[in-house]
């Protein structure tokens, strides 16, 4: 701090220490960054000929994701994800954090400013020698302002900024990751639930065909037709039936349960009506494999996760060189209220201090070695986020092609069973097999024709992961703008 009596000389090296400071504000301890490599497969395995077709980018779907199964409802249930699913609501939120953090660093490219007013009465003690105060008590009446400013010498701001610009991106990458989750999550389970239905209604008519049969055997035996076993075989079947469909009610019910949390509606007041239908798979676009890892979010967070640690690098390079503090005051200050607002009541400083450690303890190369473990552990995590992504992708694609097989076999098995009852219920009636066969034959045509519904859900559900294996239709176009937008910003502060 400097007073009024200041020499000229002083102010002048204040000034140059000022212009000095800005020269040294294009200095940066920032490592050059750049994306971390890793190993990408030249085509995915699962990709059968099938799935070619479907590589260019012209294919690939327009819209939401969901939009390519062409099921209005499902339509209508995502469409509630992005305004009322808790966990979405959450994600936003800490966006909203990460984003105020970048303006909290970026504070620090500006001078902070105080003032305020104050007003004091003290007293000396008459017993010190030398006071020309001793024993008076002298009231005090003052206001002034103040400001100081640490030029960014070395970076360490503009580094701490593309640190928390780099976190915000990574959290905006959470948030659509969190997004193509809940709203996988939410078709997952509406078209197991769709299947339940499926299943419900094939299970409804298999009762009614049941108790018809029972009905007629019933006739039988008080007419001295057939035997009680008959009878008691069908009894048997029809009360089995009616256990798995009573199954089925509770299944769906849990289902729709899972559903209305996921939309943010309590369970007790959502209601889905049933629907026997199922949609068919769709032809999937999977894109070549250097795509993947443009187009999934999780990949992106962890992308910018390894620039936001490459920045605090530079913080803690930062920490080697000296910080520059740029101060000034201004005020009026006098004993008596009446001439306060004089000008012989004027008082101001101006001044500069340059302060760097001199030894720590090695507490600043402790750091330093933490920021670059951290870096290296950010990288790894990158790179594991990319085989994960690929296993994913290659799962669902070898289930997908795997259940395509299973379906065009079990339509077989379905359609034999068909074919199985009806020559058993021709030969029962002209008297050539017991009723147990017929039962027998019924018994397996329900279980083949509930495996095939099973089989569809699970391509569906395959279907489902595959897309959210694939990133939905993000891509991370957004947050690379974004990135040049704030290096931009960060080398131009103000």
């Amino acid at each position: 701090m400097f007073s009024m009596s200041a020499s000229r000389p002083l102010l002048r090296r204040s000034v140059v220490a000022t212009l000095i400071g800005a020269l040294l504000g294009a200095c940066s301890t920032l490592p050059p960054y750049q994306r971390p490599s890793a190993a990408v497969p030249a085509q995915y395995a699962g990709a059968t000929p099938g799935w070619a077709q479907a590589a260019p980018a012209d294919a690939a779907p327009r819209g939401p994701w969901w939009t390519v199964f062409d099921d209005p409802v499902l339509n209508q249930l995502e469409a509630r994800i992005e305004v009322s699913n808790q966990t979405v609501l959450k994600a936003v939120a800490q966006v909203q954090q990460a984003r105020s953090m970048v303006d909290y660093q970026r504070a620090g490219f500006f001078p902070t400013i105080t003032a305020g007013v104050a007003q004091d009465r003290f007293r000396t003690s008459q017993n010190v020698e030398g006071k020309s105060l001793a024993g008076k008590t002298v009231p005090d009446y003052s206001v002034g302002v103040g400001a100081s400013w640490e030029p960014d010498l070395f970076g360490r701001v503009r580094d701490s900024v593309a640190g928390a610009r780099a976190d915000a991106q990574a959290s905006e990458a959470d948030l659509e990751g969190v997004r193509l989750s809940m709203s996988a999550d939410l078709a997952a389970d509406y078209f197991a639930l769709r299947s339940l239905d499926t299943q419900k209604k094939l299970l409804d008519d298999s009762v009614t065909a049941y108790a018809a049969a029972l009905k007629l055997l019933q006739q039988q035996l008080d007419n001295g037709a057939i035997d009680a076993s008959a009878v008691a075989q069908a009894t048997t079947q029809l009360e089995a039936t009616r256990t798995q469909d009573t199954d089925i009610d509770v299944s769906r019910a849990q289902m729709q349960h899972a559903i209305a949390t996921l939309i943010g509606e309590p369970a007790s007041t959502f209601t889905l009506p049933p629907n026997g239908s199922l949609a068919a798979p769709p032809a999937i676009p999977v894109g070549v494999p250097s795509q993947l890892l443009e187009r999934r979010p999780d990949i992106a967070a962890a992308e910018r996760r390894v620039a936001s640690a490459n920045a605090r690098i530079g913080v803690a390079r930062a920490a080697f060189y000296p910080d520059l503090t740029l101060s000034a005051s201004v005020g009026l200050e006098s004993t008596f209220f009446a001439p306060w607002l004089s000008a012989p009541s004027l008082f101001w400083s101006l001044g500069s201090q340059l302060v760097g450690t001199l030894f720590d303890g090695g507490q600043r190369r402790a750091t330093l070695h933490g920021a670059n473990a951290q870096y290296d552990g950010t990288v790894a995590d990158y790179r594991q986020s990319v085989l994960v992504a690929f296993q994913q992708v290659e799962d669902n694609l070898s289930a997908l092609n795997a259940l395509a097989d299973e379906a065009a076999s079990q339509q077989r098995a379905t359609t034999a069973a068909d074919l199985s009852l009806r020559l058993t219920t021709n030969r029962y009636n002209a008297g050539a097999v017991s009723y147990l066969d017929v039962v027998t034959a019924q018994t397996i045509d329900l279980t083949n024709q509930r495996i095939a519904d099973q089989i569809a859900a699970r391509r569906l559900e395959s279907s489902v992961l595959l897309l959210k294996a694939l990133g939905g239709t993000w891509d991370d176009k957004r947050l690379n703008t974004t990135a040049t937008a704030a290096a931009t910003a960060a080398a131009t502060p103000g």
